[in-house]
């Protein structure tokens, strides 16, 4: 059995959770030693009977539950465009690493190189009103368009519609599930998520196989904030999800934005007790853009850290920019006009660049560094 087979299996312990993972990659650099330990000497380590027994079992590669679990995650992988990532992988997500109790091993359908990229995430009600739904919509589009990734649950409501919205501004969108990936909850939204597998990822700590429980979704919003610069609550009522995810974020050290509404509204006055609280109030999208664009350079940029990220293929969005990009500023007009390319794609691809620390904002425009 290779390493992953072994982050796999830990991760299905009973009670095995990311502190307990942590000191256990601690104590054994290799998790075949660790798994190679007999009943005994685990329960001195301080695990339960169960779990001692599941890992032996697991070692001994009996049919066992585990055994059979990683079976599934591995078959799962061998599809394309499906990933599993562990907090050794190149890939998994620098932002997301920083957080207390980040998972141990990630499952990613999609573009796992969108998960390092600069992303504010989108939450709200699940039944949501009309104008909550166009405001996230609106809002999503608007962050696409300057780059930005959106980030959310596909739930019904507000996280529908953030999905739609940055779908729909021609940008990548993620969304974090609370199930494993062999399934997609709610049904409803089974056409979104594969608009999102092909214009961003799915992404859950989940293993395959794993049905969604209400107790997962409080649990999965920590990695919602945790991906992201910061999260924006388009609605929310008093006693609500989103609110949890905004309480997550500013543990983590992420921005919490809110957008008020009326007074008389129950689905105002969540976002109101954030505002209270020290959210940022805002009315436009780029208030919140305005707001992040001064942390784009905190991203971790690894699509591949074996190779630097400012060798480009010549076709590419990112050489076609540079080549109209010179030491003095130029206008993203003046660029569109010379590269033909839409205002979408520039907006998107100078993020990139000013990541690579390539290029850098003047009065005017964009120059190289």
């Amino acid at each position: 059995m290779d390493e992953l087979s072994y982050w796999l299996a830990l991760w299905r312990i009973n009670g095995i959770g990311s502190s307990h993972f942590q000191k256990i990659i601690e104590q054994f650099q290799q998790l075949d030693a660790f798994f190679a330990q007999s009943v005994a000497q685990l329960r001195a380590l301080g695990l339960t009977q169960e779990q001692s027994e599941q890992i032996s079992g697991f070692y001994q590669q009996a049919n066992t539950p585990v055994w059979e679990g990683v079976q599934r995650d591995l078959a799962w992988q061998q599809a394309q465009n499906h990933h599993v990532l562990t907090w050794n992988s190149p890939h998994y997500p620098g932002l997301l690493r920083e957080i207390k109790g980040a998972p141990p091993v990630l499952f990613v359908c999609g573009d796992v190189g969108a998960l390092s990229l600069p992303q504010i995430a989108i939450v709200g009600s699940r039944n949501c009103s009309r104008s909550g739904r166009k405001l996230a919509h609106e809002f999503a589009c608007h962050f696409s368009e300057q780059g930005f990734t959106t980030t959310s649950g596909l739930a019904l409501g507000i996280d529908t519609s953030a999905h739609q919205g940055a779908l729909i501004g021609r940008g990548k969108t993620i969304a974090v599930l609370a199930h494993g990936l062999d399934q997609i909850y709610p049904v409803r939204n089974r056409s979104l998520a594969g608009d999102i597998c092909e214009n961003g990822a799915l992404v859950s700590e989940f293993p395959i196989g794993v049905n969604p429980q209400p107790q997962y979704f409080p649990r999965r919003n920590r990695i919602i904030s945790g991906l992201s610069l910061g999260v924006l609550v388009v609605e929310a009522a008093i006693k609500s999800g989103s609110l949890i995810t905004a309480h997550e974020a500013g543990d983590q050290g992420r921005e919490v934005f809110a957008i008020p509404g009326s007074i008389n509204d129950p689905l105002s006055k969540g976002c109101h007790e954030l505002i209270r609280n020290g959210a940022k109030l805002v009315e436009t999208a780029h208030h919140v853009v305005e707001e992040l664009s001064p942390l784009l350079g905190f991203v971790a940029q690894p699509y591949d850290q074996a190779t630097p990220t400012h060798q480009y293929d010549t076709e590419s969005l990112e050489a076609q920019l540079l080549q109209a990009i010179e030491f003095e500023p130029i206008s993203i007009d003046q660029m569109v006009g010379i590269t033909g390319l839409s205002v979408a794609d520039i907006n998107s691809t100078l993020v990139m660049l000013e990541l690579d620390g390539l290029i850098t904002q003047q009065a005017g425009g964009y120059c190289r560094i």
